[in-house]
């Protein structure tokens, strides 16, 4: 009797009992999530839209990537971006070489070691308390501690320090979620080997989820690499090429784009366009890290056998 029992084809459900009601609020429930993203992305490929239609004329040009806007005038066409793309790259340089292994380590921390300790609970506070703190504050507190304080000079590497508050939050956390979704069932067969906590964490739970740990990091570079405020802050902005951090003024997209504002963009359409194009360019370079950010996810992910 049990066999005849279990040799019975299992049938599919159906839903054909389902009450009009449930219906009804399926479909509710599908229309209104629909039309909440679509009304989300409206305004994203609006203002998408209005970037490069009002950026690509001077970004097509080639000198607009080869020359710096030294000694260039409101009102003196020409001109390019060159010095603004190598000072954002070299401030979010030293930013990722300060703040990646710094997060990282914390993240680790905070899920293999930390768990319930005084210390752990500490930290996570601490992190919390940075990740709302909004980017004028953290520079503030720079400018407080290495200019007023220390003593130094308003630099590049300054606005470096001041990203590397914002950025260091945004590593934790997401190396914390990466490393708990690892199964438990990995570290398990791993100490059942003989094999070292320490060496466990880094030949099997790190590498399963580097690729979750190396997308977060390209997208918290992307993040601070369009703030500003630190860059009025703790650096000057500077027309001319300058690749020494601690020391002068310092190019940047979005100091070139406040700069331009003050030369009167909106009335002149010399500043506006070189607005519009460095605003562009900005987008461009975020759009490449959070592309490469995908590809090496994929090239990090755990190979299925």
């Amino acid at each position: 009797m049990t066999s005849a029992t279990l040799d019975q084809p299992v049938k599919a459900p159906t839903f054909q009992g389902v009450s009009a009601r449930r219906k009804f609020s399926n479909n509710l429930a599908t229309v209104l999530v629909t039309a909440s993203v679509v009304i989300a992305l409206v305004p994203l490929v609006w203002v998408l839209y209005t970037v490069v239609a009002k950026g690509i004329g001077i970004v097509l040009d080639s000198s607009w990537w080869t020359n710096s806007q030294a000694g260039m005038t409101a009102f003196q066409a020409g001109g390019g971006v060159y010095h603004a793309i190598v000072g954002s790259l070299l401030q979010a340089a030293v930013c990722a070489v300060i703040s990646i292994p710094i997060g990282v380590f914390v993240g680790i921390y905070l899920v293999e070691y930390g768990g319930g300790t005084r210390l752990g609970k500490i930290t996570t506070f601490m992190v919390d308390i940075l990740t709302g703190v909004p980017s004028i504050v953290a520079a503030l507190f720079i400018y407080a501690l290495w200019v007023a304080t220390l003593g130094f000079e308003r630099s590049g590497f300054a606005v470096a320090l001041a990203l590397v508050l914002l950025m260091i939050p945004v590593i934790v956390r997401s190396t914390e979620e990466m490393l708990r979704i690892v199964p438990m069932d990995l570290r398990e067969a791993s100490y059942a080997l003989g094999v070292p906590k320490w060496k466990t964490i880094a030949a099997i739970v790190v590498p399963t989820a580097l690729s979750g740990i190396v997308t977060g990091i390209l997208l918290s570079l992307a993040r601070v690499m369009g703030e500003t405020a630190p860059l009025l802050i703790l650096v000057g902005y500077s027309q001319a090429m300058n690749f020494d951090l601690f020391s002068g003024f310092m190019g940047s997209l979005p100091g070139m784009m406040f700069d331009q504002t003050s030369a009167g963009a909106g009335a002149n359409p010399i500043p506006t366009d070189r607005l519009w194009g460095a605003a562009l360019t900005l987008v461009v370079l975020i759009a490449l890290l959070n592309v490469g950010a995908r590809f090496i996810a994929k090239f990090f992910a755990p190979k299925k056998v």
